[in-house]
């Protein structure tokens, strides 16, 4: 939260962090309920094989990669180009994978 500049919005089990002009809703997992009967939510075992991630887009991906490296962030990789959109990617304290990526005129042209 501290590194992404968000502001918590209610703490406990869930959490809710108030981030740009959205929220982000935090569960840290557990067993299965009613509505997901067979499901286990844990951290990833080995964080270098997932199988879905959060994505983020920003409007300026060089300042907020130089902001949240500052607070603490530590990116796998600076943002890389990859034609359609800018990206690169951090990880929460329990390891999950997050895409931060900006969309670039190329795909914004393509779009309309």
């Amino acid at each position: 939260m501290d590194v992404l500049g968000g502001e918590r919005v209610l703490e406990g089990e869930p959490s809710i962090v108030a981030l740009a002009n959205g929220w982000i809703i935090i569960n840290v997992g557990g067993g299965p309920t009613e509505d997901k009967p067979t499901v286990v939510l844990e951290t990833p075992p080995d964080p270098d094989r997932v199988s879905s991630f959060l994505n983020i887009r920003v409007a300026d991906i060089q300042a907020v990669y130089e902001e949240w490296s500052a607070r603490g962030a530590e990116f796998l990789t600076p943002p890389q180009d990859r034609g359609a959109e800018l990206r690169c990617y951090i990880r929460d304290p329990d390891g999950h994978l997050i895409e931060v990526g900006q969309t670039t005129r190329a795909l914004s042209a393509s779009s309309g």
